[in-house]
């Protein structure tokens, strides 16, 4: 009931700001936030791509303005944007928010997860879609793919990795799961949002 209501208010919302001819036509522009610069390959112009297929798909009756990382919410705030309002959708990667649940970064591409096609076939024929919505339902949102980046590397080394211990000056990621990495790996968080 409280994700009707919340649909409800962002199509008021987002109709409230066309004028008096474009509602009578039926007409809606949503906002989406992403986490990405202008124009950056492969994220970036994905999410500007997707803009345009909803666009398309809907014949011109819903238009999607993309706001790039910063123009509208600091890089890392898509979720919270959707989840309050300020915005209709949000293009990121869902380890960005593991601060709210760790359970997202299991809806994104990590170290040593899911290849793009299986996560794909997680999401449509595995319940990935249903655990997904049971984990952003108490936030009001709901998450669906929109691209994919493939799984992501640990990293590249000069040097082969024999044990989580380590020379000093040796960087992995942590992008994936900030803060999740033990203190011996020597992880850096690395998130890339917003270069």
């Amino acid at each position: 009931m409280k994700r009707r209501s919340l649909l409800k208010a962002a199509v008021l919302g987002s109709a409230a700001a066309f004028p008096a001819p474009a509602i009578s036509k039926g007409l809606l522009e949503w906002r989406m936030v992403t986490s990405w610069p202008r124009g950056l390959p492969g994220l970036g112009t994905g999410a500007e791509r997707l803009a345009a297929n909803i666009t398309a798909m809907s014949g011109g009756r819903l238009t999607i303005k993309v706001y790039s990382a910063g123009e509208l919410v600091p890089a890392l705030e898509c979720f919270g944007a959707v989840a309050n309002g300020t915005a209709q959708m949000g293009h990121d990667a869902g380890y960005y928010h593991t601060g709210k649940s760790e359970g997202c970064a299991f809806f994104t591409a990590f170290p040593f997860g899911f290849t793009m096609g299986e996560m794909a076939a997680w999401i449509k024929h595995g319940n990935g879609q249903k655990l997904w919505d049971e984990l952003y339902a108490p936030f009001g949102i709901r998450g669906f793919q929109a691209g994919s980046t493939g799984t992501q590397m640990f990293g590249w080394f000069r040097r082969e990795i024999r044990s989580a211990r380590r020379p000093a000056g040796t960087q992995v990621p942590d992008a994936w799961q900030p803060g999740s990495c033990p203190a011996e790996a020597r992880c850096h968080a690395g998130l890339a949002a917003g270069w």
